[in-house]
């Protein structure tokens, strides 16, 4: 408020108030407004310790006798999960692709050369048309000699041909191992040799790109299926394997003879998918998840999510090889949704590879449900602010206070439509303008971001928290519970209870809140690591009621009303020399507010007395510091320039001490990088999590000049 002259603070209050004065009777009498409540929902108790310890286990309170185990009785295998949806919604649209018109390149100021994009409308496949799809496609591939319970691969971009091949997979009973298309050559290689495939799926991107220089290393692959439909021949491979386009497979599986051959189907038991992390730490690790634990994780995704149906567009873009996507198109595929695909460089108007003037995906599909990583949302908030920055006085004054405005109104559990109509309504159609539920999953979402999204959005943000070793379920906080810093109570599919960990300082008899490493159980936790025994006994255990329980490594505690708040990681902790604990995870996420910073990395040796940082900078924002300081060059002389290194050092001490952080958790010395961190630099994963060990070595050079070692 203080940036606003107070007299049109309150003008703008008088409106807002008369409005709200004309409008709270018929919101009332049609049961729109929260008021009136005993108390804000937030403040509602979500779950509770089923023990009366405060250790746990703790479960949602609708699960307390008993957790979830499937959508519906008997409906405990995927293939039947879409074969009802197949039947219930048949001729419903189903699974939407964008046609590319065509593609032109775009030369930069810089002199660079940019591929964009113009894209027609979506395309659309019917529920019926599906299911006849994989079917097709999973009776082909019993005829290519593709057998039940033998592990295929599927190496591909978030596609429609992705969910086909996984949704025939799952009928057929063939383990699908899941491979990132961003991992490197020796990864993909280990995943593929470890899996002893015969048979993968792939694009034809990707084949030409990735998986052609690493053929030899795959004795056992026999066949590769295309997902593209040219070029029809494909020279240059080593003999004994044989490509094939889908559509040829999907002939073949069409054939009177293959189609009347009896398909074994799963059990809830049988592995449905070995999905390969792209891990922050060492070799990729296969997690073997059946078909009860999908089933179980999404039947307790969808309890958090009000309303789904057949009105509801989810747009994917996030890789179906990681849990999160797979999980949200599961739960769309059981509810009848449409699914638009996407991808992160097509995602919005502005986005990288679309033409100027023309339209990204969510303005053309205008979807009402979206799952994201921080690391997208971080982006959009940090865009739409360093706009408003731009704006002239009196619209960035009516900005200030309406978002002010609404952040006391959420508090209290009301709605502001005059706000959203008028000062909101040109940032929400960023993501197509009827987004009614945002996830968020794969890491931290700060306050700042989810206050924004909340807010200018005008959509309530679930933050979840969960892991591939848990199917993705753990966590999603309530889309009423507008509270930030927190994931919410556990999903009615598992239970959480915290273990002490003496040495980091976390225990459950800790005041005001028990704290300690998080363990998930329950139906929705994995059979383990693929042929890894040592993990599989490091990290899962069976209790004496036959469940089974994940160590996450991750160091929670429980608030008051039963939600969840993730406060350290066991392996982020490092010890300095002079004996004082520092959270690098903590550092990074106090940190990541800062609008000069798009990306940090906290490095600290425990042979040093203090921590140094490798700082991705905000590209606009540095050059804007740079001309104030008189500084010129290219953008990795600037960069790498000491001068900037110290310049953006201050404005880190600032936002640090803003942030509470203590003078030995600041750092002291920090190295711009000019490029940024992707999972195609090998630096960050899929899910945006940083790599630590990756970026140790990447900057070995500059850790050793930071510590003086040179």
């Amino acid at each position: 408020h203080e940036d606003v002259n107070p007299l049109v603070f309150v003008l703008f209050r008088v409106v807002v108030w008369l409005y709200s004065l004309l409008t709270y009777l018929p919101a009332l009498l049609l049961g729109y407004s929260s008021s009136g409540s005993l108390s804000h929902p937030s403040q509602w108790v979500k779950a509770r310790s089923v023990s009366g310890r405060p250790a746990g286990p703790y479960r949602d309170v609708a699960a307390l006798d008993r957790l979830t185990t499937c959508l519906q009785p008997g409906v405990n295998t995927l293939d039947r999960v879409f074969e009802i949806s197949a039947q219930r919604f048949s001729k419903q649209d189903f699974l939407g692709t964008r046609q590319v018109l065509r593609e032109e390149e775009e030369k930069q100021e810089n002199g660079r050369v940019f591929k964009k994009v113009i894209l027609g409308e979506y395309q659309w496949l019917s529920y019926g048309q599906a299911y006849r799809a994989a079917r097709d496609f999973g009776s082909g591939l019993l005829a290519l000699g593709q057998k039940p319970c033998k592990n295929i691969a599927i190496f591909c971009e978030t596609r429609t041909e992705w969910i086909i091949a996984a949704q025939a997979c799952f009928m057929y009973n063939f383990p699908l191992v899941t491979l990132y298309s961003t991992l490197g050559g020796p990864a993909i290689a280990h995943g593929l040799k470890q899996t002893e495939v015969s048979h993968i799926i792939t694009s034809k991107e990707l084949l030409e790109t990735k998986l052609k220089l690493i053929l030899m290393e795959v004795p056992r692959l026999q066949h590769i299926i295309v997902v593209d439909d040219k070029p029809i021949s494909w020279p240059g491979y080593p003999r004994g394997i044989s490509v094939h386009s889908i559509a040829t497979i999907q002939a073949l599986g069409a054939k009177p003879e293959n189609v009347s051959r009896q398909r074994r189907s799963p059990c809830p038991g049988d592995i449905a998918v070995i999905m390969y992390t792209s891990g922050s730490t060492g070799v990729p690790k296969g997690v073997m998840i059946s078909h009860s634990n999908l089933i179980a994780s999404i039947a307790g995704m969808a309890e958090r999510i009000p309303d789904l149906g057949v009105n509801d567009t989810y747009i994917a873009y996030l890789p179906l090889a990681h849990v999160l996507e797979l999980s949200a198109e599961m739960v769309c595929v059981a509810y009848g949704c449409r699914i638009g695909y996407s991808s992160p460089q097509t995602l919005a108007d502005q986005s990288t590879k679309i033409k100027k003037g023309s339209k990204g995906d969510s303005t053309v599909l205008q979807p009402t449900l979206m799952a994201a990583v921080p690391e997208i949302m971080d982006r959009i908030y940090k865009n739409v602010m360093l706009k408003v920055e731009e704006m002239g006085v009196v619209q960035k004054t009516l900005f200030i206070l309406a978002y002010n405005y609404k952040m006391e109104q959420l508090a209290k559990g009301n709605r502001t439509p005059l706000c959203d109509k008028l000062v909101f309504q040109k940032v929400r159609v960023l993501l197509g303008g009827r987004t009614r539920v945002l996830l968020s999953g794969g890491a931290p979402l700060s306050a700042a971001t989810q206050r924004f999204m909340n807010i200018c959005l005008c959509c309530p943000v679930g933050q979840g928290y969960g892991l591939t070793e848990t199917c993705g379920a753990g966590t999603i906080s309530q889309l009423w519970d507008y509270s930030t810093g927190r994931v919410g109570a556990p999903l009615v599919c598992c239970e959480i209870q915290l273990k002490d960990w003496v040495e980091g300082g976390y225990q459950s008899t800790d005041k005001p809140c028990p704290r300690g490493e998080v363990l998930i159980g329950g139906p929705s936790v994995t059979m383990g690591y693929y042929k890894n025994e040592t993990m599989n006994r490091e990290n899962f255990f069976v209790d004496k009621n036959g469940q089974r329980w994940f160590c996450t490594g991750d160091i929670g505690e429980f608030q008051a009303d039963g939600c969840l708040k993730i406060v350290d990681r066991k392996k982020d902790l490092v010890k300095l020399q002079a004996g004082e604990y520092v959270s690098l995870g903590k550092v990074e996420a106090m940190l990541k507010n800062c609008p000069l910073i798009d990306n940090i990395c906290a490095y600290a040796n425990s042979d040093e007395s203090f921590v140094i940082g490798f700082v991705v900078p905000n590209q606009k924002q540095l050059l804007l510091l740079a001309e104030k300081r008189g500084i010129c060059g290219t953008w990795v002389e600037i960069c790498s320039n000491p001068v900037m290194e110290e310049e953006v050092l201050k404005i880190i001490n600032d936002t640090a001490l803003a942030a509470q952080l203590e003078r030995f958790e600041i750092p002291r010395k920090i190295c711009l990088s000019s490029e940024p961190w992707t999972p195609e630099t090998g630096l960050v994963t899929d899910a945006f999590k940083l790599k630590r060990k990756e970026i140790k070595s990447h900057y070995q050079h500059d850790i050793e000049r930071m510590y003086g070692n040179m």
